[in-house]
C-alpha cells in the first residue's frame, strides 16, 4: 500500500471551477482498480491550498490513474486554476521508528 499526497495551490477565483471538476473525477477514481480511498481536503489556514489524499493498493495502480479518462478531463480543468505548480508526494505506509 502507499500514499499520495497532492498539494495544490489555486487562484481564488477559480475555486467552484476546480470543485466542480473534482466532484467528478473523485467519484471515477474511486471505483478505479487500486483504489482503497480518495479524498480533497482544504487547508485550514489557507482556502486556496487543497490537498488530495489517496491511498493506492500499490504504485502500479497509480499510471493507469493518471491515464484515465476521467483525470485527463480533471487535468485540462485544473491547470487554469494553479496558481502554482502541484506538489505531489507518494508516501511509504511504514512509520518511521523514531523511539
Amino acid at each position: 500500500m502507499i500514499y499520495v499526497i497532492a498539494t495544490l495551490t489555486i487562484k481564488p477565483e477559480t475555486r467552484a471551477e476546480l470543485l466542480a471538476a473534482a466532484q467528478n473525477s473523485i467519484a471515477a477514481t474511486r471505483n478505479e482498480h487500486g483504489c482503497i480511498a480518495y479524498d480533497l481536503y482544504e487547508n485550514v489556514a489557507d482556502a486556496t491550498k487543497l490537498v488530495f489524499v489517496e491511498r493506492w493498493e500499490s504504485t502500479d495502480r497509480l499510471e493507469p490513474h493518471r491515464k484515465s479518462d476521467h483525470m485527463r478531463t480533471f487535468g485540462r480543468i485544473a491547470v487554469k486554476c494553479f496558481d502554482a505548480p502541484p506538489k505531489i508526494e507518494i508516501i511509504s505506509p511504514e512509520r518511521v521508528d523514531v523511539r
